[in-house]
């Protein structure tokens, strides 16, 4: 009775699948484990893409798109991908550093005259949010933009409550759906105080929406009319966008959060007060940092830029060596980890495996990852040359970690075993 409930109840919820390639891949393994994630209330949708060796071998969704659970999840999807975004823009950096347009060492402020001086934290009043600073020992460089040291943190979900309150006193935004002028909101953080001294720590932040301002300034261009130049268009990534065409509004995934009785749909205001459905509103700027919604083969494409050296359709959108170095620690040593394991690891853009902290990651030495605050993972694991994305969409989820470690760990078991080769 219960294998035949579950079984019905699987169907129930509906699996999209798109071609792939033939693969020793044990699929069923992922179908159980999408489906069963399903049965838990894990996850109330679910799409995940695997791409090995320029080819798809696995591409299938799971669940349901919408609350009512009318709308099936389709592998064409899109989804808002929050801090994956932040990848993107550390290309489009690194393009325009190519050029000679900056160097990473320079001063922020010389491009931004608002980080002249920077100050540090130093007493906080926690009745009404007045502090005192310290002079800052050196200024924030672009270099610590990219590896997010520059002691910029976030509003709203800070690690430090004395910065989420002060950011929040003086309406500085998360860029996930807000609203306003790119900027004036990076000309205002300019003038906030910084959480420690430049390059004395790993501190998440509003960084690469600093840097999505800095691509403006350097292209003379808007930062979303750069990105689909430079990036979108040469890498056929024709579904991701800051703000979704109406024509392609219904493919949108729905908001979800967990309550005691499972997943409900998002129909308020999240964050700082921002539109749960801001891909599709006007008004909302341009964040380099978190803004972009997308699909996971749009992504996949982007990631296969770093596996193919820089190479696309025979042209080199960028070069190997630039690649080689977003890809390369670039915390020395003795900086502090906030927020993250004291071994962790972090290039021009993206967290890193290593040997200093392979002991934490299924995937191997010299693979690279990251995620999105609405619960999107994904890793490049350039030894296997294997992508893999798994996607959902949930509003403050328990963990923003833990799905994709456990897709990657049930992946990995079978890479072991060598079965997942051509």
């Amino acid at each position: 009775m219960f294998r035949y409930s579950f079984i019905a109840a699987v169907a129930a919820l509906g699996v999209q699948a798109a071609a792939q390639a033939p693969s020793t891949l044990p699929a069923k393994n992922i179908d159980r484990l999408a489906e069963t994630l399903l049965q838990q209330q894990t996850v109330s949708g679910i799409t995940i893409l695997l791409v090995k060796d320029g080819k798809t071998i696995y591409n299938k969704a799971f669940g349901t798109a919408d609350a009512s659970g009318s709308v099936p999840m389709k592998t064409n999807s899109i989804f808002r991908i929050a801090s994956q975004t932040k990848a993107v823009t550390s290309l489009a950096a690194m393009l325009l550093w190519e050029e000679g347009k900056f160097l990473l060492d320079e001063p922020v402020s010389k491009y931004i005259p608002e980080f002249k001086n920077p100050q540090v934290l130093a007493d906080f009043n926690k009745r009404d949010s007045t502090y005192t600073t310290v002079a800052a020992k050196r200024e924030i460089t672009i270099r610590d933009l990219l590896r997010h040291t520059s002691g910029i943190s976030y509003p709203v979900f800070s690690i430090d409550e004395r910065m989420s309150a002060i950011y929040a006193k003086n309406g500085i935004a998360t860029g996930i759906g807000s609203t306003g002028v790119l900027a004036d909101q990076i000309r205002k953080l300019g003038q906030q105080p910084l959480l420690h001294q430049p390059g004395a720590a790993f501190t998440y932040g509003l960084n690469t929406d600093v840097l999505g301002y800095l691509v403006e300034v350097w292209s003379g261009m808007p930062l979303e009319a750069f990105l689909r130049q430079r990036i979108f268009e040469p890498l056929a990534m024709h579904d991701t966008y800051f703000r979704i065409p109406e024509t392609k509004s219904n493919r949108l995934v729905a908001l979800m959060t967990k309550n005691a009785n499972g997943f409900v749909a998002v129909n308020s205001p999240i964050y700082e007060g921002n539109a749960f459905n801001y891909p599709l509103q006007e008004g909302v700027y341009a964040s380099g940092g978190a803004g972009l919604s997308s699909t996971t083969t749009d992504y996949a494409r982007f990631l296969q830029l770093f596996l193919n050296n820089g190479k696309v359709g025979g042209k080199q959108l960028i070069g190997s060596r630039t690649i080689a170095l977003m890809l390369t620690n670039q915390l020395a040593p003795g900086t502090k980890i906030n927020g993250e394991d004291e071994n962790f690891q972090f290039g021009l853009g993206f967290s890193l495996v290593t040997e200093k902290n392979k002991f934490l990651h299924s995937i191997g030495i010299g693979s690279f990852y990251w995620g999105g605050a609405f619960n999107t993972h994904y890793w490049v694991d350039p030894k296997e040359k294997l992508i893999g994305l798994v996607f959902t969409q949930e509003y403050m989820p328990e963990s923003y970690w833990d799905l994709g470690y456990r897709f990657k760990n049930m992946i990995y078991s079978t890479l072991a075993s060598e079965t997942l080769k051509k």
